[in-house]
């Protein structure tokens, strides 16, 4: 097995910020179940697109208790779950992200962010050198700005690329041409 066969991507997800930008910007609601992300998909589209393995860290603000049928659903789907607690005016899970993208930078391993918080900006620039891979993975139009401003970042789409929905999304999306399918909206 070469080097390469061996290494691992870590996809580390911000799950308040999915579900927030979800809830708020594009069912304009609290998602209903039916709605939300299927989180094994993550994983294994990580797996697919940069054919290794990879290995899922789910950030939680525990704060006021841990919802734990959701922490037993994403255990069963191998996450590592981050249940995390702070005073009220701390965002715990943007803190321990960036630790942990921190800690990331003395390893040679490959790096997937499910979130679109500017607040990450510094640390996943620093990831980016020859040896590692690093993607951003959300819904395009609501990551922040900065992230496309970021060479060699690798960008991916949570409903069009790695496909955790079950359903269409009601998105509005600037389409590129060669994407562009007229029954889309002609049904």
């Amino acid at each position: 097995m070469s080097e390469h066969d061996e290494r691992i991507t870590w996809v580390l997800v911000d799950g308040e910020n999915i579900d927030a930008t979800l809830g708020s910007s594009i069912l304009g609601r609290r998602p209903q179940p039916d709605e939300r992300p299927r989180w094994d998909r993550l994983i294994a589209f990580a797996r697919r697109t940069w054919r290794q393995d990879a290995q899922g860290l789910f950030f939680l603000n525990a704060s006021s208790g841990i919802p734990m049928s959701f922490v037993q659903a994403l255990k069963a789907m191998d996450y590592r779950v981050v249940p995390l607690s702070g005073a009220p005016d701390e965002k715990v899970v943007d803190i321990a992200i960036q630790r942990t993208l921190q800690a990331l930078r003395h390893r040679h391993e490959d790096v997937i962010l499910v979130s679109h918080d500017g607040d990450f900006l510094e640390d996943i620039e620093a990831l980016i050198d020859s040896e590692r891979r690093v993607g951003l993975l959300a819904f395009a139009e609501f990551r922040n700005i900065g992230f496309g401003a970021i060479a060699g970042l690798e960008k991916f789409d949570l409903e069009f690329d790695a496909e955790v929905f079950d359903a269409p999304l009601p998105r509005v999306r600037v389409i590129p041409i060669e994407e562009y399918d007229p029954y889309t909206f002609l049904r």
